[in-house]
């Protein structure tokens, strides 16, 4: 949960965000916040978790691609 708080307060805090930066600590907290809710299984919980790292590796392959693009020229 606090890769999620410290992602929150990194977007916030930063006029232009590192979206690598931020969708890593999203999707490194989606994943731990995962194996705990394996072990204590709440499914609710673990299906936002789901589409919260689904959203993580949207934005970094987004992040990705524009890197792609602006590099090439």
């Amino acid at each position: 949960m606090a890769c999620i708080i410290a992602a929150y307060a990194y977007l916030t805090h930063k006029d232009e965000p590192n979206p690598f930066i931020l969708h890593g600590i999203n999707l490194t907290g989606a994943a731990l916040l995962t194996v705990s809710l394996l072990v204590h299984t709440n499914w609710p919980s673990l299906v936002l978790e789901g589409f919260w790292a689904a959203i993580a590796i949207w934005g970094l392959a987004k992040a990705l691609k524009e890197r792609r693009r602006t590099s090439g020229q």
